[in-house]
């Protein structure tokens, strides 16, 4: 038999193996843990008992999930979005349940026809409702992230009923250990427990608040991360004791630990704090839940595993579908938001796992559930890439909108050219917005936040609703005839999806990327940015650039020292204007910028820019500016005019033959 120490190293490497699978194949962790849980289990390899200590330890995951819950627990948030929350979330839930329900009902008289029973009596239909009723919070939040979709018609649809369904975990919690009781004493039992619940939420919440807020100030004021860590731990983990033995759940207690804490100034603190101790132990829940899968009856009956996870999977993106339509969503928003919550969730495996403790759900019933909730989830990615051909293939008014606002955003950049384009117009978006106009250079902003873009537009400022990370809103946004493209928010997948549409249709435009820092700066690169801006690199340079100030440094060495640290980060940024102040020994050998306007009838004049052959002396051309005021990119085939402006990059000695080359002196 293994030891202890033997069995926790063990967890750790078939959870880091299982993380970098997933990772590297682009899935959510959680599966890579269900993975390796069927693996190292008593079903496969054996190396690995599901033992009662494991078990608990791996319930911790689940009070720490719904301490998570509690802390999200929003009330503003609920009452800004309570007609998607209590009404489009509630049907959905409610009516799911009450399927499975009829379901179990209608599958029993079916079977009186057979000699074979059914075996599953309806408080295991009320188990398998609440659990098919769930999706993955993790998994869909994650892709739509990644997708801009957040603020969408049908993301905010999703985080809607997202939002209830983890609301509903919680009666579920108090009604599933209630339903094992004994028939006789069902009832008496699950009033117990909801008095029970009501009696120990309101004491709680009520006088709670106050006594959190003190006591967590209290452990605050002494200073000591470690001291506040601990009181979390100790309680999260108390409350979950106080409502475990008041005959209710360990994850009950945690939710309302959450609840607290998320009303104090703490929270975001708390949430930093508690997150590796809520990773690692929820991954050691889902690596017990693989445990209990047996493989061999899955692939005995493939046709009953397949029946429980396209059944379930169709039934419920129909009904999503339908009660979206019903609350005022276009078909297509509609289909998008059963599309992307058809899958099961995490909580669905808390409550089945909850639901066979109480054996309301049979062993046999155990397996072919859990891998039909696993491969719906394995799905999910697949579903929501391929959501819009699926959309506008059953949805012809769908593609009739999407063509509108196409039409829409081509009607507002058609007479513009040399403009430039930004991707996002939050806050960065705003004040290059603003920059750009102050110059009067055209912008054409594309945003995602339809209340953003209304304002901004009834300002009259050039922004529209579209996603930037699609090719259809960049072309229509002008970008053929684009003088450069800026993405202004921080999120690489997306950006690195505009870029490869850049370089796909319109190579020759510049485009500038934003970033946190500078961890993505290569892959950026290599996909095309031509610069890359990290907020952290650029706040560490005015940092520096103010304490070198404050401690007596020369101002104009400051200015030498942070210009130097852009130039090697920059390419864009090498080079300076030479001043008065740059006739030292250590100037000769640095790139410098130098401006020179042709005459009217000079020798340049009406020459393609390739045939002076000025990279040959050792010059870049950074840019042209027109004698009428437009700037336009250096490109071989422009022909220079009387009157242009070209800025040039290079050493002294380099600059002068350039010059001369320019102006028919040399």
């Amino acid at each position: 038999m293994a030891s202890t120490l033997e069995l926790v190293l063990l967890y750790l490497v078939a959870a880091v193996l299982g993380v970098v699978v997933c990772r590297s194949l682009k899935l959510p962790p959680m599966l890579g843990y269900l993975v390796v849980g069927v693996l190292i289990g008593p079903n496969a390899l054996a190396l690995a008992k599901d033992s009662a200590g494991v078990r608990y330890l791996a319930e911790f995951g689940v009070v720490f999930l719904m301490f998570v819950l509690g802390l999200e627990f929003n009330l503003p948030k609920l009452k800004s979005m309570r007609t998607l929350v209590f009404g489009l979330g509630l049907s959905q839930v409610g009516l799911t349940m009450a399927g499975a329900i009829a379901g179990h009902f209608l599958l029993l008289w079916l079977f009186s026809f057979s000699t074979r029973p059914w075996e599953l009596d309806w408080r295991g239909a009320v188990v398998l409702g609440g659990a098919i009723a769930m999706s993955s919070t993790a998994i869909v939040v994650k892709l739509m992230s990644e997708r801009l979709e957040l603020d969408s018609e049908h993301g905010k649809r999703v985080l809607g009923i997202l939002l209830f369904q983890d609301l509903a975990v919680v009666p579920l919690l108090v009604l599933i250990p209630a339903l094992g009781a004994p028939p006789e004493d069902m009832l008496p039992t699950l009033g117990l427990a909801l008095l029970k619940a009501t009696v120990l939420l309101t004491l709680l919440l009520v006088g709670g608040q106050k006594v959190m807020r003190w006591w967590l100030t209290l452990v605050a004021r002494r200073k000591s991360d470690e001291l506040f860590v601990l009181n979390l731990l100790l309680v999260t983990l108390g409350l979950a004791y106080l409502t475990e033995h008041a005959g209710l759940s360990l994850a009950l207690g945690a939710f309302v630990a959450g609840m607290l804490v998320a009303e104090t100034e703490y929270k975001h603190q708390v949430e930093t704090d508690i997150r590796p101790f809520h990773d690692v132990l929820l991954g050691l829940f889902f690596i017990t839940i693989g445990m209990k899968l047996d493989w061999r009856p899955v692939i005995d009956e493939w046709m009953l595993v397949l029946l429980l996870t396209l059944g379930p999977v169709l039934a419920k993106a129909v009904l999503v579908s339908v009660l979206a339509y019903a609350y005022r969503a276009t078909p297509g928003v509609a289909m998008r938001t059963g599309l992307y919550l058809a899958q099961a969730g995490e909580f669905g495996f808390v409550l089945l796992t909850l639901g066979a403790e109480h054996q309301l759900i049979a062993p046999q019933w155990l397996s072919p559930v859990l891998a039909s909730m696993v491969l719906s989830m394995l799905a999910t990615p697949f579903l929501i890439l391929y959501s819009n051909t699926l959309v506008n293939r059953f949805s012809a008014s769908d593609w009739l909108l999407q063509s509108v606002a196409l039409t829409s955003i081509a009607k507002k950049s058609i007479a513009t050219q040399g403009h430039v384009i930004i991707c996002g117009y939050g806050r960065s978006g705003q004040n290059l917005a603003r920059l750009l106009d102050k110059e009067g250079i055209p912008y054409m902003a594309l945003d995602l936040d339809p209340d953003r873009v209304r304002m901004a537009a009834a300002a009259g400022q050039s922004v529209v609703f579209g996603d930037a990370a699609r090719m259809q809103s960049l072309m229509a946004a002008g970008l053929a005839r684009a003088a450069a493209v800026v993405v202004s928010y921080h999120d690489t997948p997306s950006a690195l999806k505009v870029l490869r549409h850049v370089q796909s249709h319109a190579p020759k435009v510049p485009v500038v990327v934003r970033t946190v820092d500078d961890t993505d700066l290569d892959k950026l690169r290599a996909a095309g940015a031509t610069e890359v801006v990290p907020e952290a690199i650029e706040g560490s340079l005015m940092l520096a650039g103010h304490a070198l100030a404050l401690v007596g440094v020369p101002m104009q060495r400051v200015i030498r020292i942070t210009r130097d640290a852009r130039d090697k980060r920059y390419g864009l940024l090498r080079g300076y204007f030479h001043g008065a102040d740059d006739d030292g020994v250590e100037e000769l050998d640095q790139a410098r910028l130098q401006s020179v306007t042709l005459p009217l009838a000079g020798h340049a004049v009406g020459k393609p820019l390739a045939s002076l052959a000025l990279h040959a002396t050792g010059v870049q051309v950074v840019s042209v500016r027109r004698a009428g005021g437009a700037v336009v990119a250096a490109e071989d085939s422009l022909r220079l005019q009387g009157g242009d402006t070209l800025v040039l990059s290079g050493l002294p000695e380099a600059l002068l033959l350039a010059e001369a080359k320019l102006l028919g002196d040399g």
